[in-house]
């Protein structure tokens, strides 16, 4: 009797420890999510005071701290090409009026060689002072053809003057879509080739959000952005797909509501279509860095360690465009938004995928690295702050840099 009745308490005791461990464990789980919520929530609360700091550089990211577009042009040019020089000096610079977005973006495909250069801004059909002397200091050594220097768009005569000293080509087109194709056509007159993958965009301001993560790529690769509506394709821009005779690769970037169905179903008449897609302009940024397509091989697979990204606020786009050219030479680095200067949900996971770890000590590598481009107003240094964490290397065994001195291997 008295077997049974220890049994039977011990039964019980056993019950009641499992219950209770399970609850635990459902507590501790919801826990773990609440907390995980609180501390995203965290990302984009409450400012910190920045006036104490020298800089505002931290260890994974270099940010361009203005919010002047003209500036940012100037500091992406003295970062690539320092002009020290030959070596480092750029070939063609060119010049790309600030109040046309769809023609600075697809003059992004001149950054790329033989041309090897940065873009400049122009303002109203001026250069700024400030671009004035990026120019001279650069020093322009020319292209194949002897080319420094490529105007887009009307300059007043004036200010064409002030480039008299240098070997110049202006083009004179702004309607988007022809502009673009003539783009292209210059850019195959240039390399002596026609490449196969074209990137369509839309040309409508609701499209700018969602058009300008192709800039990256065309800046590194020799493809072209041209460009439709949401419901029409421009002649010039059939003009150009009919030169590759039916056997287009076309990358369509942005949703329905930006390029309908009906689009890409026209599209289809000159070549394979894919649409890189996604509701908002972030998730297409995130979804273009992360896309390849092996057969063609074009788009960035950045999906693992070891890459640089560029960083910008959706607040102020201009600013990715003459940041492209991080894309061209560096670490070849593709753009993503940071949706209004905060740190996205959708942000943050996508970080988490290229966090990059070691097995013994942090120099093995990886390393992930981001420009951010735009000063404390567009995008806070809290915000900055937690990319840093994100972008940094940790142990593949999870614990803390701490044990990595000891070399009992």
């Amino acid at each position: 009797m008295k077997k049974i009745l220890a049994i039977t308490i011990a039964i019980l005791s056993l019950s009641l420890f499992v219950g209770c461990s399970t609850d635990h464990g459902d507590d501790h789980s919801k826990s773990n999510e609440e907390d995980t919520e609180k501390q995203h929530e965290g990302h984009n609360s409450s400012e910190i005071k920045t006036e104490g700091l020298l800089h505002l550089n931290t260890k994974n990211v270099s940010r361009l701290n203005s919010h002047d577009a003209l500036e940012i042009s100037v500091m992406t040019s003295q970062m690539i090409w320092p002009a020290t020089h030959e070596a480092n000096q750029p070939g063609t610079i060119m010049l790309a009026p600030i109040e046309n977005w769809q023609l600075a973006l697809a003059s992004l495909n001149l950054v790329h060689h033989p041309n090897d250069g940065p873009l400049l801004f122009t303002k109203n059909g001026e250069i700024p002072a400030l671009i004035l002397a990026e120019i001279e200091r650069l020093q322009p050594k020319g292209n194949l053809n002897g080319t420094q220097i490529m105007v887009m768009g009307d300059l007043v005569e004036a200010e064409l003057e002030k480039l008299s000293g240098y070997e110049m080509i202006t083009i004179t087109e702004t309607e988007p879509a022809a502009f673009a194709t003539e783009i292209d056509r210059l850019y195959g007159e240039l390399t002596n080739n026609t490449p196969s993958s074209v990137i369509i965009g839309s040309m409508e301001d609701k499209g700018k959000l969602f058009s300008i993560p192709a800039g990256s790529w065309i800046t590194h690769m020799d493809e072209p952005i041209l460009y439709v509506t949401e419901n029409e394709i421009p002649q010039a821009t059939i003009t150009a797909l009919q030169k590759r005779n039916g056997n287009a690769a076309i990358y369509v970037v942005g949703p329905q509501s930006v390029i309908s169905n009906e689009v890409v179903e026209q599209l289809a008449e000159y070549g394979t279509v894919t649409r890189i897609d996604g509701e908002t302009p972030e998730q297409i940024s995130i979804e273009f860095a992360k896309f390849r397509d092996h057969t063609t091989n074009f788009g960035w697979e950045v999906v693992g360690p070891g890459h640089g990204l560029v960083m910008v606020s959706t607040e102020l786009p201009e600013l990715a465009i003459t940041a492209a050219p991080f894309a061209h030479l560096g670490k070849h680095a593709p753009m993503v938004w940071l949706a209004e200067g905060n740190f996205s949900e959708a942000m943050h996971n996508y970080l988490g995928e290229l966090k990059p770890t070691f097995e013994n000590e942090p120099t093995e590598g990886p390393y992930n690295h981001a420009y951010l481009i735009g000063g404390e107003d567009l995008v806070p240094f809290k915000v900055q702050g937690f990319i840093d964490e994100m972008l940094e290397i940790v142990p593949a065994s999870g614990g803390g840099h701490g044990g990595h001195g000891s070399h009992n291997h």
